[in-house]
């Protein structure tokens, strides 16, 4: 089954999802594929891992730390990062005066986890410690002069602002005579300048170490490193003072790592990776809590992290209390944790019912600006939640495959979120109608921004993000579904999904494999689910033999969900993931399935 660049596997020009379907890498459809055979024998791995390593890039010099990776390989000399020494000096001195350090962290799930490593850790080592989460709503992103100053009222001599700060030049700046300012962020500054305090960004343009891609609470873990490493050499564990164990701490940045979408490649993965051993230990009273709250039974996982615990700890920012996922990671008490994880659980689920009120009307407007030609879209309504606004761009750059920004309308401001596709930075394009004065605020990395504009500059900033993200225009309405490889199903089975989940963590740059399962019949679908919006079907071979249980989550969205449930059983091919999940101590194989086309 050969594909190039413009062909199709399987012959699928068009699935019933309206996607073509095509190889992940053109190696993968050789059968005579030289580098991998060798990969396999080399690395003594099997020959469809060695496929898939062998066109994601990965030689057989690597193979080994990419599927076991050692955070001692991977790890940087936190000094490496433009002024780190200088921010490892100045928390050093607050340590050894015993000073009391105000935080002030972002309102998602990166600022949270960042905020509570930061916390945890300079408490260990006997510092006061006050912290500030902002309300969305009243509050805005980025740190505000009102809680700031709350913090100093409280005593603090160091204010270390996380997961934001970079572009809130004349708030610090107007701090900085009366306490010490840090900023530990990932954000694209709004160019050179940046405020007079010290700023630890991988992203700020005289930043030369490589970590564009990390997010702030690994930026917070490599500040704790370095500090610790300051206050080694310089022996002031000599008195008794217990070191703080950081790789108990992985456990923060590995979530946030996944729920800010960061690349799961070389540093990043290797956190990620020891990190969720760490969780999975469950030694951290709150996440082990809203695991239980959440109905998470597995081992803790990059699926896990992305679709139960992040939801739930970014809703409290989103529709409620903002502080509400900081509290709880942080919670050493039982009941307390117990107290938290449900009501974050609750407004998880107000969450998604604000969602879905917004979301049917979102979705008729975004198609009435592709069919008037708009290469991206830009939707703001009256009666639109702020805290949800950047969940339904995130439906709308899914559906679409287009760069996506929703916003809220409130007193003649316009506020929202943005979210793009692989190849568009949409936080420069925002950045740019930022300096050419089109937004009262603005700012963001390359698949993430939030913006804010007067109601009477809109349709001007749409014309701005339409001429700088012209290339949009090009994308087909659905991305092609790439594929890792073909199987039928008699080959699919718990030892091949056993061998695939050995490339886990999966996420951007890991992409989770992607198989198509060729001639099968669908004899047998329901709806389940308190919605009915997810559709449990079973597929079997041509032998009418060999079965297996496939999914297909939001089915109501997925065109090709009528192809599985008609009632004709028509030969047709899948194509999905391949997962062996575990269940009261016994393993199931189940896949999921991403699209579906006659055969």
């Amino acid at each position: 089954m050969l594909a190039d660049d413009t062909g199709a596997v399987l012959g699928v020009t068009r699935s019933a999802g309206n996607r073509r379907w095509i190889w992940r890498d053109p190696r993968l459809a050789e059968a005579d594929n030289r580098l991998a055979l060798a990969l396999a024998q080399q690395a003594n791995i099997p020959e469809l891992l060695a496929r898939i390593l062998s066109a994601r890039g990965v030689s057989s010099h690597d193979a080994s730390s990419f599927l076991n990776p050692r955070l001692r390989d991977a790890m940087p000399d936190p000094s490496c990062l433009q002024d780190m020494d200088r921010a490892a000096e100045r928390l050093a001195q607050a340590v050894r005066n015993h000073e009391h350090i105000g935080l002030f962290g972002d309102y998602d799930v990166d600022g949270a986890c960042g905020t509570a490593l930061v916390c945890d850790t300079l408490r260990e080592l006997g510092c006061t410690v006050s912290t500030h989460i902002p309300d969305r709503l009243t509050e805005g992103y980025g740190p505000n002069t009102i809680a700031l100053e709350k913090l100093l009222s409280e005593g603090a001599t160091l204010l270390v602002c996380i997961d934001c700060g970079t572009a809130a030049i004349d708030i610090l700046n107007g701090l900085t005579d009366r306490a010490d300012i840090i900023v530990l962020d990932h954000h694209k500054p709004d160019g050179a300048a940046l405020p007079k305090g010290i700023v630890v960004n991988p992203n700020r343009l005289d930043c030369v170490s490589g970590l564009n891609n990390i997010c702030a609470t690994a930026v917070a873990f490599l500040t704790m490193v370095a500090t610790i490493r300051l206050l080694r050499r310089t022996n002031w564990f000599d008195g008794g003072q217990a070191i703080p164990d950081l790789l108990q701490r992985l456990d923060l940045t590995a979530l946030a790592t996944i729920c800010d979408v960061m690349p799961l490649t070389g540093l990043n993965r290797a956190l990620v990776m020891q990190g969720l051993r760490v969780m999975s230990r469950g030694e951290r009273l709150g996440l082990a809590t809203l695991s239980s709250v959440a109905g998470v039974k597995e081992e803790a996982s990059a699926m896990a992290c992305g679709f139960a615990l992040g939801p739930r700890i970014n809703a409290g920012g989103r529709i409620a209390q903002a502080d509400l996922g900081l509290k709880l990671l942080l919670s050493e008490d039982v009941v307390e944790a117990r107290a938290l994880a449900e009501q974050l659980d609750r407004v998880n689920r107000q969450r998604q019912t604000v969602e879905s009120t917004i979301l049917d009307s979102a979705m008729e407007q975004a198609q009435q600006q592709l069919d008037a030609g708009h290469a991206v879209i830009f939707l703001h309504g009256e009666n639109w939640h702020p805290g949800v606004v950047g969940i339904v761009a995130g439906r709308l750059k899914e559906r679409y495959n287009r760069p996506a920004l929703v916003a809220a309308l409130t007193d003649g401001v316009i506020k929202g979120s943005a979210r793009s596709v692989p190849g568009l930075d949409l936080g420069t394009a925002i950045i740019t109608a930022r300096q050419d004065g089109l937004l009262l605020t603005g700012g963001g990395h390359a698949m993430a921004a939030g913006f804010s504009l007067a109601v009477d500059r809109a349709e001007e900033f749409h014309a701005s993000l339409n001429a700088q993200l012209s290339t949009a225009l090009s994308l087909p309405k659905q991305d092609a579904l790439k594929l890792d490889g073909i199987m039928t199903l008699a080959g699919a089975s718990i030892a091949v999904a056993d061998q695939l989940a050995r490339l886990e963590p999966f996420g951007p740059g890991n992409e989770e494999p992607v198989l198509a399962i060729s001639n099968v019949r669908c004899v047998k679908s329901e709806r389940i689910g308190k919605d009915g919006n997810t559709l449990r079907v079973i597929l079997q071979g041509e032998d009418g033999g060999t079965r297996l249980r496939g999914l297909v989550f939001r089915a109501g969205d997925k065109p090709f969900a009528t192809l599985l449930e008609e009632r004709s059983m028509p030969l047709i091919h899948v194509a999905g993931t391949l997962r062996a999940e575990t269940w009261q101590e016994r393993k199931n194989l189940s896949f999921f399935i991403s699209d579906a086309a006659p055969a």
